[in-house]
């Protein structure tokens, strides 16, 4: 008896999983289809549809958002070169063997 609930309930999610994937494969597809089949143009409407990327109107606003990302940049180099250059110039050291 149990294995029937759970062969039944199996099958039940199962379709389930197969109803959703194929309702994302219908609208992934119909997106692409709206966006002329770039696959680029989609992401970017997905972006800026989120609120993730907002279009820049003025060459203020796009300096701005490059400058903000060249600062973060920078901020990951000086955190990560100290330790890379640790790494780099770490002593090595001799292991003698008995012959």
């Amino acid at each position: 008896m149990k294995t029937a609930i759970k062969a039944s309930l199996f099958g039940v999610l199962l379709m389930f999983g197969v109803a959703i994937g194929f309702w994302s494969l219908v609208a992934f597809t119909a997106g692409l289809k709206q966006a002329e089949w770039q696959l680029t143009e989609l992401l970017r409407q997905y972006l800026i549809a989120t609120g993730v990327v907002k279009p820049s109107h003025t060459l203020v606003d796009f300096y701005s958002h490059i400058k903000g990302v060249e600062y973060l940049i920078c901020v990951g180099f000086f955190v990560a070169f100290p330790l890379f250059y640790k790494y780099v110039n770490k002593d090595v050291r001799k292991i003698e063997t008995r012959r």
